[in-house]
């Protein structure tokens, strides 16, 4: 290691922003804890990363005299062993580093001694049921590889990041992507491959319903050991019909086929957290909101004959609603909007992420909202629940993992290597 400003003066950073990924067939249950091998393949959609993403901020410096983490701006322990995975595996790839302008040089080997600061930011709820976890150890290793001169392909890197979160090796890759479940033992054959990028399909929106931004009581972790130890319809569903609903899945893709489409995430979503309810103790990630959306999404797609709308739960109650175009989601957030008002009259924070929906669905003041009518589906007229859904988030398919190349946006000093402000 040399620098030409004498050792220990200098602080070497990359920032990187990644996205999240929301599951169309879903991830559940291991069958080896320690490497994160599931016990089936799985699909999943990549979230625009203006709407759903974490952003990293990593360095080095000889002057750190350990590893240390800021999460959303709190300090964590960086001592778990999934954090040591990630961290291990992207050392032992490093390359020879040189930066002339800095007089900064450091050598393949030099990288094991030298500590990392991490700082990470999520523009979204941590630890809900919306896959920041993905986000994060996606975002965690794509950016130690840009720091330390990693050349590996993307495949190896989702490979990586699997070991922190399974479905980070999903947001390795923008668009549609598949996590291979692989069949060896070493789990090298269980990674992320892209089944389509996110220009393959822009008609579909994505409008997610925050029904709570709590942290949830079962943590996935715990609720998939559960359910690999206790329940017979997981083993049932990995091995007879996650299969075959996954090759209809990238037919559907491939095709532009929205029915099938939504017929296979609503399934899927379904199975999934039946799994959970065959688990023992039974696992409730959704809640009376969550089924109240699942009611109103059903009884529209029914009166029109054809899907309109697919929907998908992750491990808590938060609604992921795929609509087949832009016209259909402003009818749904005309509905939602209808069945969940916003608790005040403040309507700026209610629909984060594009608001150029709302002028689609007619939506411009409180005035607007209050005139919607009472969708012809439902059967009970006036009933709105009101307070039960936090916000509305609406998105599209986005673009995988980026460099951020402006250093004002670095979440560390680079002077001192700790999170601005501190």
């Amino acid at each position: 290691m040399e620098t030409a400003e004498g050792p220990g003066q200098w602080v070497l950073m990359a920032t990187g922003r990644s996205p999240t990924n929301i599951a169309v067939i879903k991830y559940w249950g291991k069958r080896d804890e320690a490497l994160i091998l599931p016990v089936n393949d799985s699909v999943s959609v990549t979230l625009d990363p203006d709407h759903l993403s974490a952003t990293t901020t990593v360095a080095v410096s000889p002057s750190f005299s350990a590893d240390r983490m800021w999460l959303n701006g709190k300090e964590i322990s960086l001592s778990g062993g999934r954090f040591q995975s990630c961290l291990r595996e992207i050392r032992k790839r490093a390359r020879d580093f040189e930066d002339e302008e800095k007089g900064i040089k450091i050598k393949k080997e030099d990288w094991e001694n030298l500590h990392v600061h991490v700082a990470s930011y999520n523009n979204f709820p941590t630890a809900a049921g919306l896959a920041s976890s993905a986000a994060g150890f996606a975002c965690l290793v794509f950016t130690l590889g840009k720091l330390m001169n990693v050349k590996e392909e993307y495949g190896e890197l989702s490979s990586i990041a699997r070991q922190g979160s399974g479905s980070a090796c999903r947001s390795i890759y923008g668009g549609f992507v598949k996590w291979c479940m692989g069949k060896k033992d070493d789990g090298s054959d269980s990674i992320a491959v892209q089944l389509a990028d996110e220009t393959h399909w822009k008609d579909l929106v994505i409008i997610i319903a925050v029904v709570s931004s709590k942290q949830k009581e079962t943590s996935s972790t715990s609720g998939m050991r559960d359910s690999v130890e206790t329940s017979p319809l997981l083993q049932y569903r990995a091995q007879t019909v996650v299969p075959s609903r996954v090759l209809k899945m990238e037919e559907a893709i491939k095709n532009h086929d929205f029915e099938s489409f939504a017929k296979l995430t609503c399934a899927d979503s379904n199975q999934f957290h039946a799994v959970c309810l065959d688990t023992s103790p039974p696992i409730f990630y959704m809640n009376d909101t969550s089924h109240r959306i699942i009611s109103l999404v059903e009884k529209w797609n029914h009166s029109e004959g054809f899907p309109q709308v697919a929907y998908t739960f992750d491990a808590g109650p938060n609604a992921v609603l795929i609509a087949r175009d832009r016209k259909t989601a402003a009818h749904l957030l005309q509905k939602l909007l209808y069945y969940f008002p916003p608790q005040d009259k403040d309507l700026s924070g209610y629909l984060v992420g594009d608001k150029s929906i709302l002028s689609d669905a007619g939506l411009h003041s409180t005035e607007d909202f209050e005139a919607l009518p009472a969708p012809p589906e439902l059967k009970i007229q006036d009933q709105k629940f009101k307070g039960d859904v936090s916000y509305f988030i609406c998105s599209r398919l986005g673009a995988g993992p980026k460099v951020v190349a402006d250093e004002s946006q670095a979440l560390l000093d680079s002077v001192t290597g700790l999170p601005k402000g501190v």
